[in-house]
């Protein structure tokens, strides 16, 4: 599992391994063509276990968010912004966002998912409006 976290399943390697790379990968079901998440031994529409890891645009929607205004892990300083995107590809990615960015949050605001690296080493992916510079 070259680049993820120790503390993450044998299913997520490929998804962490892509994430290292600057994309993001998800499952896709080779029988249905629904593309999952969490990364999982089988599909939960049909459930074939024959799947690919495809790439995914890492744009999508705001469903939800929250603003953590107390520090719960240390590599997570307050405020601590927590999205829920709905990814153009159907599944629902869960990420964080720039606290600066908190003001302008919106149900349905179009994100996009960059990536950077954990203060613990690992890759890690983050949300930003669409469009922004940052």
């Amino acid at each position: 599992m070259t680049g993820a976290p120790r503390h993450y399943s044998p299913y997520d390697a490929r998804m962490w391994e892509s994430v290292a790379a600057g994309a993001l990968h998800l499952q896709r079901c080779a029988e249905c063509g629904r593309y999952r998440f969490p990364p999982g031994a089988c599909c939960p529409q049909c459930l074939s276990t024959n799947a690919s890891w495809e790439p995914v645009s890492g744009r999508g929607r705001i469903l939800s968010w929250t603003v953590f205004h107390r520090q719960y892990l240390p590599a997570y300083p307050p405020p601590t912004v927590c999205v829920a995107v709905r990814l153009a590809e159907g599944p629902i990615f869960i990420g964080n966002i720039d606290p600066a960015e908190a003001p302008a949050l919106a149900v349905d605001a179009e994100v996009e998912m960059i990536y950077g690296t954990h203060p613990d080493g690992y890759p890690l992916p983050r949300f930003r409006l669409k469009g922004d510079a940052g």
